[in-house]
């Protein structure tokens, strides 16, 4: 048995679960209001002041009902074209398609990962309503470049911030430029209610639109106004969120110095994150690139981390949203070339809050030796 061998794996992500959310979750139990109720109302407004600077915010049951919800809201639907990045998690494209509208891929930037301005620019057609960047790994997408290009031709914006909790942009949460914005509340992002989303709404037509659609359509019961759904949040996950809430800060912080040491560490034999000037990374993934590798040579490098040195370790995202069985029939008729590298040299390395001094130092120690011996 080798010395690699006797030390325990470094997970990729860990969940801080602790006696404040189990003493929340034990006092909604007791109370015996365990649906959508104070707990739940509560959460929301305490969201809103710490994290999107008071903007309304609604509850609902995960973050691809935030997406779905708020493009409903905000009147998306059959017919109209909604521009997202191909690179990124799934459930982006697939809340524009669920709408029946069709997702149009564009291309990102390189250095953020983030959707490119002038490739949204050149996606455009007389059916596109809207831009959807995704804020991807805690860096904030180009708001001002998306912007004016959503305000030259008349485009609804808005913001997958799924995770970005406390990232921002020249001054201003992430979550406050949008006609609305999701937060995912899922157990590995940078804090969590268990299982659950969170929508930052520009005005209260599109809070109360989708107040509507998570609860069958009506705010009174019985007084249904339009079609909806049951995307409720528990009081028992918004307990939970609560508490979290009152330790983000503290945990972005330890990310960011996690990820500096990092940045120090592994600068000279990897890409590390750049970081754009006015803008706030919060490190849901630390994501390096292995330059120039193939997609295979990027694995072989994942699968080294992990089986000889323990450290966990992911790819996020190994196959664009556009080329997907489930979404390749929206597939654009020109190439991402940016998408396509990103897809095949990216490595997310650790970079919670509850890694140790010794934790990242042999992770550090574990990219040198598989880059460096090339792997």
């Amino acid at each position: 048995m080798t010395a690699t061998e006797d030390l325990p794996m470094i997970p990729a992500a860990r969940p801080i679960i602790g006696d404040e959310e189990r003493a929340a979750v034990d006092r909604v139990m007791r109370s015996g209001m365990v649906a959508q109720g104070p707990e739940v109302a509560a959460f929301e407004s305490e969201f809103a002041q710490v994290l999107v600077g008071g903007r309304e915010c609604v509850a609902v049951n995960s973050g691809t009902s935030g997406l779905h919800l708020g493009l409903l809201a905000a009147g998306i639907g059959a017919g109209d074209e909604v521009i997202v990045p191909s690179f990124t998690f799934a459930a982006t494209a697939n809340a524009v398609a669920l709408t029946g509208a069709t997702p149009v891929f564009a291309d990102i930037s390189p250095d953020t990962f983030n959707l490119d301005p002038g490739s949204v620019r050149a996606a455009i057609t007389e059916r596109t309503a809207a831009v959807m960047p995704v804020h991807l790994y805690g860096h904030p997408a180009d708001m001002d470049g998306l912007g004016a290009v959503a305000s030259e031709h008349g485009l609804a914006l808005f913001e997958d911030a799924a995770q970005a909790h406390g990232a921002s942009y020249h001054g201003s949460p992430v979550g406050s430029f949008g006609v609305f914005a999701m937060f995912s509340l899922y157990p590995t992002k940078n804090m969590t209610s268990g299982e659950g989303g969170m929508v930052a709404c520009a005005d209260e037509d599109i809070a109360r639109g989708v107040r509507l659609l998570r609860n069958q359509g009506m705010e009174r019961q019985y007084a249904n106004e339009v079609i909806g759904l049951n995307n409720r949040m528990t009081d028992i996950h918004a307990a939970i969120g609560r508490v979290q809430l009152t330790k983000v800060w503290g945990w972005t912080e330890t990310r960011r110095a996690n990820a500096a040491w990092l940045d120090e560490a592994l600068g000279d034999v990897v890409v590390v994150p750049p970081v754009r000037e006015g803008c706030t990374h919060v490190y849901h993934q630390y994501t390096i690139r292995i330059e120039g590798a193939s997609a295979a040579e990027r694995d072989r490098v994942v699968t080294a981390l992990r089986e000889e040195h323990k450290v966990g370790c992911g790819v996020y995202y190994p196959t664009p949203n556009h080329e997907l069985v489930s979404l390749a029939r929206f597939a654009p008729a020109h190439e991402l070339p940016e998408t396509a590298r990103a897809a095949a040299e990216v490595i997310s390395l650790p970079v919670h809050p509850s890694l140790s001094q010794g934790d990242l130092e042999r992770v550090a120690a574990a990219v040198h030796a598989v880059v460096g011996a090339g792997a």
